[in-house]
């Protein structure tokens, strides 16, 4: 039977989807298979189905439980929409108990399929009566499921706290004295009582309110989460939709960035400037097309507030010769046009609401953030008896990814400040605290752009390439590094700003611990750079890669896949032991395969020849490693076939590192393993450097960006070997007087380009 966990509140607008979220990300790290369950739903199965189907028109779609669509859209969860739903709100008034026979019924099924679920109660926003609660409370009784209680932290409770409208903070009394008889109600009805959240409450008087829940429930795990302005916020679409808008212009991406407040511009241009706030939608009158001209010249300026949107009310068309002027100015700001006029248009935003959805990175991100960084997350979980599994899912390594490279924070540089996708990828790692970030580009460029797309990028290093000081520094130091090549400090001050060598220079000083590139540069653009300044490790004499190949059960490692094409007897012997070191980094215990066409001494020729040799080489470099070769990959991978073919060999059937004999085999066999078995690929991860630098894929997606930068991290974790070559801190000064005598030295030790 399947661990589950009943969340739910006493009242609305407690933001319970939050603790939804976060408990079930916290147990997709710790087993194979999580499903969701709303036992009440705005629409019933049956009607949801019906709607996918087309039976019912598409206006209806509307009914879809956004917070089910929103759990769903986790990466851990594989169920389909309509077979997560119990029954409707008019279900449960029309006939209680066969109600509650159904959801019983139809939480089973979902059960069957799950190693956990997350079930979540009502809303209290659809048809809200006084024993709403109660209902909740015999539903958690009737599946066996401990409750998750999430308290409200805003004073309004279930009528307030809504939209663009702020509501105060409950006091820690206040919060006692709301949990009080959810608790009671609770035991009445024979359900247990896990944990109590207070959710949403004063940032200020966290432990204050943690302390009352302990004394109220003292066998429970407690903890407080505080408000936040961006979680809370409708987005643009949600804005546009209130009113009943329309998209006239603008980036359809820019929909999604959060509104944090409403500025009315029924006035002059000059008492209009200054009220407009960063974050907020300008409602203009139709007719002031001098005022709509204005806010986007504002929006555009350095020295204005970027808002969120301009909203044109009354149903007046925009002049030609406006419509005319505004395409030349080409702006992405989203321009929507509504037929109401100003007091219906005022109230209708006001009342918008934010929601916790799937397609608001932001708020998934934040929400996220704020479960992990305020609540325990693994007291709940072991109270609740949830042990880790012995299987590794794809999900489950990527969240131990996240958890190792935040365990000691190092600084990654992200060269491509002009992609969106990087951007997203920055935003998504400071909020969930996984490392500091320095991005390159033109500042005020970056954090607009950022601030249109509604990202957080506060606590970001944006550095330019082209900055004085660590242009001239880093030429000099090119210079030294390359003055074997015949390089000049003047020919190096126009190299290094390239955003490749830039970033790489910085790795080189110290002055950011690894380098994630390429997802619009090439492979060779973003590696070549580390081949000339960084260097490869002692003793490695060659740069290679791996593939985290994340199965549906386990990790495995293949290299290399992706930088050397035809290796020698001894590269191949370096690959396997660097894709060991690796392996051993990512928890991955390290049992060797050196793969080739013959297994053991069943088959002859060149290339089996040097796979054995590299196995020998292996053996007596890393005599503790586990290593065997030549071997197929049948016998390394599969036990039955290993127990025919290499009966004895601790190695045979239970390979975790797989070294194929050159990139041709390598690089068609992870690819067919990706698309053949569904698995993840994440890499390339380049392995020997001295420091890390890893590649993207120019088609990477975010959370390929946010997986390769925290591998990263955690490549930086590690001890670096002692410098060979002391680097240098120049001046300005300095600088000068170096270009002019020249600078000469001899390279680091390591490979060449």
């Amino acid at each position: 039977m399947a661990r589950n966990l009943y969340i739910t509140s006493a009242e609305g607008n407690s933001g319970k989807s939050t603790v939804a979220l976060g408990v079930l990300n916290a147990l997709s790290s710790r087993v194979q298979r999580v499903g969701v369950f709303r036992p009440i739903a705005r629409v019933s199965a049956e009607r949801a189905a019906a709607t996918a189907s087309g039976v019912i028109g598409a206006d209806s779609a509307a009914n879809r439980d956004y917070v089910l669509e929103t759990l769903l859209a986790h990466d851990g969860v594989d169920l389909d929409y309509d077979e997560c739903i119990g029954v409707s709100y008019d279900e449960v008034h029309a006939d209680p108990d066969a109600a509650l026979a159904t959801i019983v019924e139809r939480y089973r099924a979902v059960e069957r399929q799950c190693d956990a679920v997350v079930i979540v109660g009502s809303d209290y926003t659809d048809i809200s009566t006084p024993t709403e609660f109660t209902v909740n409370a015999r539903i958690a009784a009737n599946l066996g499921a401990p409750v998750v209680l999430v308290i409200g932290g805003r004073a309004s409770g279930a009528s307030g706290g809504r939209g663009l409208a702020e509501s105060g903070p409950r006091t820690p009394d206040e919060v006692r004295r709301a949990a009080e008889a959810a608790v009671a109600e609770l035991a009445h009805e024979h359900a247990t009582l896990l944990a109590v959240v207070a959710n949403r409450a004063d940032a200020d008087r966290l432990d204050e309110i943690s302390a009352e829940l302990a004394t109220l429930a003292p066998n429970a795990v407690v903890g407080a989460i505080p408000e936040d302005r961006y979680l809370i916020a409708p987005t643009v679409a949600a804005v546009m939709a209130s009113c009943d808008g329309e998209l006239e212009r603008g980036e359809e991406a820019l929909l999604q960035r959060e509104v944090l407040g409403a500025v009315v511009a029924g006035m002059s241009m000059e008492n209009v400037l200054p009220r407009l706030t960063e974050g907020a939608v300008v409602l203009v009158p139709g007719d002031r097309s001098e005022v709509l001209l204005a806010v986007l010249m504002a929006h555009a300026s350095e020295t204005f507030p970027s808002i969120a949107a301009i909203i044109l009310y009354g149903g007046f068309e925009t002049p030609d010769s406006v419509q005319s002027l505004i395409d030349g100015l080409d702006p992405t700001l989203p321009i929507i046009r509504t037929p109401y006029g100003t007091y219906d248009t005022v109230l209708r935003i006001t009342e918008s609401r934010g929601r916790l959805a799937a397609d608001s990175q932001r708020k998934y991100d934040t929400a996220l953030a704020l479960f992990e960084k305020h609540f325990d997350s693994d007291a709940l979980l072991d109270r609740a008896d949830v042990s880790r599994s012995d299987v590794v899912t794809p999900l489950m390594f990527e969240y131990d990814l996240l958890e190792r490279a935040r365990s000691e924070r190092k600084r990654i540089v992200l060269p491509e400040g002009n992609d969106d996708r990087v951007l997203r990828a920055a935003a998504t790692l400071l909020k969930r605290s996984v490392c500091d970030i320095t991005i390159l580009g033109d500042e005020v460029d970056v954090r607009a752009r950022a601030a249109e797309l509604g990202l957080d990028l506060e606590a970001a290093e944006i550095l330019s390439p082209y900055d004085t000081e660590l242009r001239e520094q880093f030429a000099i130091e090119y210079a030294r590094l390359r003055a074997h090549k015949g390089v000049t400090v003047e020919f190096a001050r126009d190299v290094v700003t390239d955003v490749s060598y830039f970033g790489t220079m910085m790795v080189h000083v110290g002055l950011a611990d690894g380098m994630v590139s390429g997802a619009a540069h090439t492979t060779a653009h973003t590696i070549r750079p580390s081949f000339e300044i960084i260097k490869t490790d002692p003793g490695v004499s060659v740069v290679s890669s791996v593939f985290l190949m994340c199965l549906a059960d386990r990790v495995l490692v293949y290299g290399d896949c992706a930088v050397v094409p035809d290796p020698t007897a001894e590269q191949l012997a370096d690959i396997a032991i660097s894709s060991a070191a690796t392996a051993q980094q990512f928890a991955i215990e390290p049992r060797v395969a050196m793969l080739s066409y013959s297994t053991g001494e069943s088959g002859s020729g060149d290339d089996v020849e040097k796979v054995r040799t590299a196995t020998a080489f292996v053996r007596e470099r890393q005599p503790q490693l586990l290593v065997e070769g030549p071997i197929q990959y049948d016998a390394a991978a599969e036990p039955s076939v290993a127990a025919t073919k290499m009966p004895d060999s601790p190695v045979a059937g239970r390979a975790t590192v797989f070294v194929f004999p050159d990139l041709n085999t390598g690089n068609n066999t992870y690819k067919a393993v990706q698309r053949s078995a569904g698995a993840v690929a994440i890499g390339p991860v380049l392995q020997g450097l001295r420091k890390p630098v890893n590649d993207l894929s120019r088609g990477a997606l975010v959370q390929d960006i946010v997986n390769t930068v925290a591998i990263t991290a955690i490549q930086a974790q590690r001890t670096p070997p002692p410098a060979t070559t002391a680097i240098p801190v120049i001046s300005r000064d300095d600088a000068a007087a170096a270009a002019e005598a020249g600078v000469t030295g001899e390279s680091a030790n390591g490979s060449e380009a």
